[in-house]
């Protein structure tokens, strides 16, 4: 049998697959054949092997003080070791960096997702290996919806209009990096109760969506 296409989608709690809830509840995790990375896998068929790692919460490259573990310029290089070979890397990330403690620009979350491209570009070799250094898509998130909860609310308050910039400075970036590109808000709104999270509908689309998109450049 011939080797798979192998993916990596790297991610935060709308890669790991959040379902929205009620600020205050408890969520649990959309079922793999439900969530974008499922949809995707089920379109493209068994040439390809979908490798998850979306950890609720994360970040580009920020330190929240809530949980260390959140930053992801911290963890990706050990992930890209670890999951070597690989063929491309999908990073959809963006939407924490919009939390009003951030005090993040657009243009400083495009920063942050730049060291991510720059840490994949230099992940050639691994640990022990002589594996190339895979591709790159990077994905804008859609715009937060209106988001609900009068905590949650605060936590990202003025998110909504910074994660409406993120597709224009993260087409740039990915034009000056020479990585490919893809923004979510074309195919997808915010359409979980929560304004943050995706619907089952919307993993069905994006997952599509993103299919295609990687169809094309494998």
């Amino acid at each position: 049998m011939p080797d798979t296409k192998r993916i990596l989608c790297f991610g935060d709690s709308l890669t790991w697959g959040w379902t929205p809830v009620a600020e205050g509840e408890t969520s649990r995790r959309y079922p793999f054949e439900e969530r974008w990375t499922g949809v995707m896998a089920g379109a493209l068929g068994d040439a390809y092997t979908i490798v998850e790692e979306g950890l609720s919460g994360r970040t580009t490259t920020a330190d929240d003080p809530v949980d260390p573990r959140l930053n992801g310029s911290r963890y990706l290089p050990s992930a890209l070791a670890s999951h070597l070979p690989l063929d491309l890397v999908v990073i959809m990330l963006g939407t924490n960096d919009t939390k009003a403690h951030f005090a993040r620009t657009p243009f400083d979350i495009a920063t942050g997702m730049s060291v991510l491209l720059n840490q994949v570009a230099r992940s050639a070799g691994g640990v022990g290996t002589d594996y190339p250094a895979p591709r790159a898509l990077v994905v804008a998130p859609p715009p937060l919806g209106e988001v609900s909860g009068p905590w949650r609310s605060q936590v990202f308050r003025g998110g909504q209009e910074k994660s409406a910039q993120l597709a224009g400075v993260y087409r740039a970036l990915a034009d000056a990096a020479g990585a490919a590109f893809a923004d979510a808000g074309e195919f997808i709104t915010t359409d979980g109760k929560d304004g943050v999270h995706f619907t089952r509908e919307n993993n069905e689309v994006l997952g599509r969506a993103l299919a295609e998109a990687v169809a094309a450049l494998l």
